[in-house]
């Protein structure tokens, strides 16, 4: 990890045959047919998410709302909470 890594929360849940992932910070969301698969979708997503906004010098958090976070919702379809860590994106090129 590098020193200006950024870390969020990221969650898994499980519908039906799939995963799925959520970054609770940035309201960005992957799946995969395993846990492994959404996790590291949700990473690469999260990159490139994090990418376009900073590219674009637009605000990148958006946290999800309580009424829709799963750890309020639907806690009993949460199967892992774990530290989602991304590389810090490029700054701008006209920064």
């Amino acid at each position: 990890m590098r020193e200006n890594d950024l870390i969020f929360t990221g969650i898994v849940m499980q519908d039906e045959n799939l995963f799925s992932s959520l970054c609770l910070e940035l309201d960005v969301a992957s799946q995969g047919e395993t846990v492994a698969q959404a996790k590291n979708g949700l990473v690469e997503a999260a990159a490139l998410y994090l990418e376009t906004a900073i590219e674009n010098n637009l605000p990148y958090l958006r946290p999800v709302p309580r009424e829709d976070d799963p750890r309020f919702a639907t806690p009993s379809e949460i199967i892992e909470t774990f530290p989602l860590r991304v590389e810090s994106p490029p700054r701008s090129r006209d920064a």
